[in-house]
Parts: structure tokens; C-alpha cells; sequence
């Protein structure tokens, strides 16, 4: 129950992120409110994972673990690779590409080692 949260809110970035990065691959336009919700489902995830870090809100102790805070440290770097990935990407396709990569690959390892630690806390 305590990483319910967590759980739904990466589940649902994932979740986006794939049909994004579809829509990227077919060259078809994403839809701002689709990129936006893809945003705030990984801000959200990225702030109950720092809530993880430091305990709950109801004072239940939970496991400090290196993989919870690479999980972390992962999903903050790709929501701002995220954020930076349009604007370094606006000029050249393949800039983009490599920008996206780089968002992808830090999304999925922090999505993996979240995922991860809420397998081995319950």
C-alpha cells in the first residue's frame, strides 16, 4: 500500500512515454495534452520517490536503499533531459534523436530500479 503511489505514477509516465515515443517514430505530431500529462505523471513519480528517500508522510520508516536513490537520481535526470530535449532538439532531427535517447535510456533505468525497490520493500 505504501508504494501504491509510486507505482501508478511511473506506471503511467511509462506509460505515455511509449505511446510519445511512438508517435515520434511514425512522425506523427504528439498531442500537447498527452506530453503534458506525460510530465506531470513523471514529476509526480520523481516526488513520491523523494518522499521514499526521506520517510512518509505518516512516519512509516522506509528501506534507504542505493538503488532507491539511483532510481532517483535517474528519474531526475530524465525529467530534465525531458525538459531540455525540445529545446536543443528544435533545429535538427538528429540532435533530437540523440536528445530523446538520452531521455529514454535515463527514464527506463530509473523506471527499472523503482520498480526494482518496490518489488523488494513489500
Amino acid at each position: 500500500m505504501l508504494t501504491s503511489p509510486a507505482v501508478i505514477l511511473l506506471g503511467g509516465a511509462v506509460v505515455l512515454g511509449v505511446l510519445l515515443g511512438l508517435d515520434y517514430l511514425r512522425r506523427i505530431p504528439s498531442k500537447p495534452t498527452m506530453i503534458g500529462l506525460h510530465l506531470l505523471l513523471g514529476a509526480g513519480a520523481l516526488e513520491v520517490t523523494a518522499m521514499l528517500l526521506h520517510g512518509t508522510p505518516d512516519g512509516a520508516v522506509t528501506p534507504r536503499e542505493a538503488i532507491l536513490q539511483a532510481a532517483a537520481g535517474l528519474l531526475a535526470f530524465a525529467l530534465f533531459s525531458g525538459l531540455v530535449a525540445p529545446m536543443i532538439g528544435r533545429r535538427s532531427r538528429a540532435t533530437m534523436n540523440v536528445a530523446l535517447i538520452v531521455h529514454v535510456t535515463a527514464a527506463a533505468a530509473g523506471s527499472i530500479l523503482g520498480m526494482v525497490w518496490i518489488v523488494r520493500a513489500r
